[in-house]
C-alpha cells in the first residue's frame, strides 16, 4: 500500500484518501492524481508534459486542465503554505519533505470510500414508435413515477450497475418508480433507422408516455434530454407536474458555439466516425475526458466501453449532428410547472450559461450552480450531496406524499 505523509496531511494512493490530522478532505479524480504524482516526486522538477502524461495516460488534453488541478490544490493548502512551486514555463516542484510509510508501520484507519450501491432489479420492455422503430424502456423502484428522457448514449442494461449512473438509479429508485428508455439509434433500442430528427425524439417520448399510462408526472431531462423533456412540458402542461433539467440546453453547440468551437466539435465529430469502434479506446476517451473530467481511472475505462457498445460509429455521428442543431428556444416561455436547473460550474460539455439561459426564461425556474467539472456528477465529489440535496426539496422526498403510488391513465406499467 502506497501511503505518504508530509505536514499534517496524510495521503492513502489506494484508498484515494486524501487527509489533514485525520479530517478527510475530498479532492476530485484528476486534482487527486495530480497530488499523487507530486507528492512521490516531492523535490523534483516534473515538467508539465510529463505530468500530463501521468495524469491523463494515453489522452490527448488542454494544458489548462492541469493548470485547474494545480490551482485547486493550492486552495486546499491555502496561501500560507506554498506546497507545490511552479518553474515557469518549465513544471513544478513539490517543496514540503514526505515521508513514505512503510506496510509495518500503518495504522488500522476506518476506511470509508465510495462504493457502488445496492440497486433494485428493473423490468425492460419494448413499445414501437409511430415509424416503426422498436424503443427499449424500464422500470424499477417504487412509488410515484419519475421519469427520464434519454440523454446522448443511453444502455438500460450496461449502465444499470456502471460506476456512473448506478448512484443516481440508487437515489432516485429509492423515492420513485423510475421510468427510462434507450433513444432510438443507440442501447437496446432499433439501431437500423433512417430518422435521427430531433421531431422523433419528441414523437418516442409522447408514444412511450402513452404506452405506460400515466396521467401525471415529474420529468428529468439530462444533457440533450432537457430539451425534449422542455418540449414536451410545454406542448403538454397537463402531464408534467414538476420539469428538472440538468447540464442541459436549449440550443445545440451549432447555434451558441463561435467559430473555433464549431471547426473544433466537426473534427471531433471526424474522429468519432473513424476510430469509435476500434480497440483501441483513445478516439473514445477525448470524449470522456470532456464529460467526466475529473473521473477515476474506472469510472472513465467504464465510460469509454459505454460508447463502445452502445452505439455504431455511424449513428453516433448522427445523433451528434442533430443535437448540434436543437433549439427550443421559443418553447421555454411556454413552460409552466415548478422548473429547477441544475448545472455544474465548469461544464466543458456544455457551458453553464445555457442553463442559467433555461433558467431565465422560464418563468419562476430555480437555478442551482454545482461546483464541478463533470458534465455528470460523480461521488464523492461534493456537487453530488448538493445536487441530491436540491432535488429532494424540489420533489418533496421527505414529505408524505411522496410515498403515493403512481396515478394511471391505464391499469399498470406495462
Amino acid at each position: 500500500m502506497s501511503l505518504f505523509e508530509f505536514g499534517p496531511y496524510r495521503l492513502e494512493v489506494e484508498e484515494r484518501r486524501f487527509s489533514r490530522n485525520g479530517e478527510n478532505i475530498r479532492l476530485r479524480g484528476k486534482v487527486f492524481d495530480a497530488l499523487t504524482v507530486l507528492v512521490k516526486n516531492s523535490g523534483k522538477l516534473i515538467r508539465k508534459d510529463e505530468l500530463l502524461q501521468l495524469v491523463w495516460p494515453g489522452t490527448i488534453v488542454e494544458e489548462n486542465n492541469l493548470d485547474s488541478s494545480i490551482s485547486q490544490l493550492r486552495k486546499v493548502f491555502g496561501p500560507d503554505h506554498p506546497y507545490i512551486e511552479t518553474i515557469p514555463r518549465q513544471g513544478y516542484r513539490f517543496l514540503p519533505e514526505v515521508r513514505e510509510v512503510r506496510s509495518g508501520e500503518l495504522v488500522a484507519v476506518e476506511a470509508s470510500p465510495w462504493k457502488t450501491p445496492s440497486i433494485p432489479k428493473q423490468e425492460i420492455s419494448f413499445f414501437t414508435s409511430s415509424d416503426g422503430v422498436r424503443i427499449a424502456y424500464s422500470k424499477a423502484g417504487s412509488g410515484p413515477p419519475l421519469v427520464k428522457a434519454a440523454n446522448w448514449l443511453n444502455h438500460l442494461d450496461f449502465e444499470w450497475h456502471s460506476p456512473i449512473w448506478a448512484h443516481w438509479v440508487a437515489e432516485l429508485t429509492k423515492h420513485h418508480t423510475l421510468i427510462r428508455y434507450d433513444e432510438r439509434g443507440n442501447g437496446l433500442s432499433d439501431w437500423n433507422i433512417t430518422d435521427f430528427s430531433f421531431e422523433a425524439w419528441v414523437r418516442d417520448f409522447e408514444t412511450l408516455m402513452d404506452t405506460v399510462g400515466i396521467e401525471r408526472f415529474p420529468l428529468l431531462g439530462i444533457s440533450q434530454g432537457g430539451a425534449v423533456a422542455v418540449k414536451y412540458a410545454a406542448l403538454n402542461p397537463e402531464r408534467v407536474s414538476h420539469l428538472v433539467l440538468y447540464g442541459s440546453f436549449a440550443r445545440g453547440w451549432m447555434l451558441r458555439q463561435s467559430p473555433e468551437e464549431i471547426e473544433r466539435r466537426n473534427a471531433l465529430m471526424t474522429l468519432v466516425r473513424l476510430g469509435w469502434g476500434k480497440d483501441n479506446p483513445a478516439f473514445r476517451q477525448l470524449w470522456s475526458t470532456l464529460f467526466i473530467p475529473d473521473a477515476t481511472p474506472e469510472q472513465l475505462d467504464w465510460f469509454n466501453e459505454l460508447q463502445r457498445v452502445t452505439t455504431s460509429p455511424e449513428n453516433a455521428v448522427r445523433l451528434m449532428s442533430e443535437a448540434s442543431k436543437i433549439n427550443v428556444v421559443d418553447y421555454l416561455p411556454r413552460v409552466n410547472c415548478p422548473t429547477i436547473v441544475m448545472h455544474s460550474r465548469e461544464d466543458a460539455a456544455v457551458p453553464i450559461s445555457e442553463g442559467r439561459m433555461l433558467a431565465a426564461r422560464i418563468a419562476g425556474a430555480k437555478f442551482v450552480e454545482l461546483p464541478s467539472r463533470n458534465h455528470l456528477v460523480i461521488p464523492p465529489e461534493p456537487a453530488w450531496d448538493v445536487f441530491v440535496k436540491h432535488l429532494s426539496e424540489f420533489l418533496g422526498w421527505d414529505k408524505a406524499s411522496s410515498v403515493q403510488e403512481p396515478v394511471l391513465r391505464k391499469s399498470s406499467l406495462r
